[in-house]
């Protein structure tokens, strides 16, 4: 059983590992060659080290006490199919809440795909406020110290409560405790599990892809005629029409940073006024992630934002991501043409409720921002 345990842990670092392969093929196509080498590398250990091992562990019954390897692989088939089609939406998480298996009916609950949640933090799908706790309540249960239970609300429908139910389990193939995490609605008058298609909050994408598109083309068409029409010689009125036009069709917040050498705060678009006045007042050196857009001239897609300081505190010392409640978000900087200095940086927020930008999007708006640098150095 000890070289069970020994093996499903080098199994479970070695997944790890591919998995952080796989997350680096979006590097630069320079820095390609350093990531196929430790492919290849973790390909090598696969064939030498872990497939000899798992033949040795197989013809010696498993360690399962001479039990047939066929009638563990059938058990553990049987349990993978029970926990897939139970009714009710789980997770299995590791102490540090990274997603292990989503089963069906917690990828409709939560309306994220089972193969997007591996390998990620359960937390990134709850709401900021709510993270911190169920880490501490996650970790507590995995270092034996008993079942838990809290209310916790999801980044797609904060106003909706669910209650998690956490207990912990040591399945056969896992190297240590994990945590199994029901989730439920709070309200007792639903006992259904809702698809995410049934809420009020999230939009329910019919022709999606066509309807996007045609909203991005009509962005494209305003953000032009706006430029067209901006003053020549004022880089942050340039830069504050630009922020109107993309302020409540395409993001819910934009901030808007002018300048090179020192980034200027031009303008913060939202709803909550006080927010509002606090993130005016925010110093953009103090922001991360608009310093490294300044710097390096590179746009930054993020979706359900781990850190909550990536974008720095607000004049009152509330992280903003938090203050605005931000699901996703891009960064992207103004440059006329690459090589070129960066004329400022333009931070876009979407929240709860709101679809996530995509890639689509993300290049729309990297399109707009060369734009706007031009008719800002007009």
């Amino acid at each position: 059983m000890a070289q069970l345990e020994e093996f499903g842990e080098e199994l479970a670092d070695f997944v790890r590992r591919v998995g952080e392969l796989k997350a680096a093929r979006s590097v630069p196509t320079d820095e390609l060659p350093a990531v196929l080498d430790a492919a290849l590398f973790e390909l090598d250990h696969a064939i030498g080290k872990l497939w000899p091992w798992y033949e040795q562990l197989t013809s010696e019954g498993g360690g399962s006490g001479g039990r047939p390897v066929t009638a563990d692989r059938q058990e553990q088939q049987l349990l993978r199919a029970v926990f897939q089609r139970l009714p009710l939406p789980v997770a299995l998480v590791d102490r540090e809440c990274v997603v292990r298996r989503l089963n069906f009916a917690a990828t409709n609950f939560t309306g994220v795909r089972a193969g997007y949640a591996s390998g990620r933090p359960l937390t990134g799908l709850l709401a900021h406020a709510d993270r911190a706790a169920f880490r501490s309540q996650v970790a507590a249960v995995a270092r034996g110290e008993g079942d838990r239970g809290m209310t916790v609300h999801l980044q797609q429908s904060p106003h909706e409560p669910v209650r998690a139910t956490l207990t912990g389990l040591r399945p056969g193939n896992e190297p240590r405790t994990t945590v199994l995490a029901l989730l439920q609605p709070a309200d007792e008058g639903s006992a259904t599990v809702r698809h995410p298609q049934d809420r009020s909050a999230a939009p329910v994408p019919d022709l999606a892809e066509t309807s996007r598109h045609q909203a991005v083309m009509d962005l494209l068409d305003a953000m032009t005629r706006e430029l067209l029409g901006a003053p020549a010689g004022d880089p942050p009125e340039v830069l504050r029409r630009a922020a109107r036009v993309l302020h409540a069709r395409f993001a819910d917040w934009v901030v808007a940073d002018a300048g090179a050498a020192r980034l200027t705060r031009a303008c913060v678009l939202g709803d909550d006024e006080a927010a509002v006045r606090d993130i005016a007042a925010q110093d953009p050196a103090s922001a991360p992630l608009i310093e490294e857009a300044a710097r390096g001239g590179a746009p930054a897609l993020l979706v359900r934002p781990e850190d909550p300081l990536a974008l720095g505190p607000d004049a009152s010392g509330a992280p903003v991501l938090v203050r605005a409640d931000v699901t996703s978000l891009l960064c992207v900087p103004l440059v006329p043409s690459p090589g070129e200095p960066v004329q400022g940086v333009l931070t876009l927020f979407r929240s709860a409720g709101r679809l996530a930008f995509s890639m689509a999007e993300a290049q729309a708006l990297d399109v707009m921002s060369r734009h706007i640098a031009l008719a800002m150095r007009r």
